[in-house]
């Protein structure tokens, strides 16, 4: 079993940063597929980036949300820069995918998400 816990939401202006952390515990971490998903109001869930062997993203956050991990630290990171309104949704932290990491069906493991609001 492997629990993950999310943090780092908040508010901010448009242009501005936040960085998302996720904590996971239960396993080996450094073997997990880590993802990023959000969902806002009124919208399905969608990806937003996955690091395993290598990094992905949606394109609309490519250039602008770096996604990281340190395995020493159990902790997959979302750093989150020159935010729009339209980032505005609740994060989501997943991972050990089974089949297509873009979709949110293929996760066994999922956070309880943390919101991210972005004014205009």
């Amino acid at each position: 079993q492997v629990q993950l816990v999310e943090s780092g939401g908040g508010l901010v202006q448009a242009g501005g940063s936040l960085r998302l952390s996720c904590a996971a515990s239960g396993r080996t971490f450094s073997s997990y597929t880590m993802a990023w998903f959000r969902q806002a109001p009124g919208k399905e869930r969608e990806f937003v980036a996955v690091i395993s062997g290598g990094t992905y993203y949606t394109d609309s956050v490519k250039g602008r949300f770096p996604i990281s991990r340190d395995n020493a630290k159990n902790t997959v990171y979302l750093q989150m820069n020159s935010l729009k309104p339209e980032d505005t949704a609740v994060y989501y932290c997943a991972s050990d995918p089974r089949g297509d990491v873009y979709e949110p069906r293929s996760y066994r493991y999922w956070g309880q998400g943390t919101q991210v609001t972005v004014s205009s």
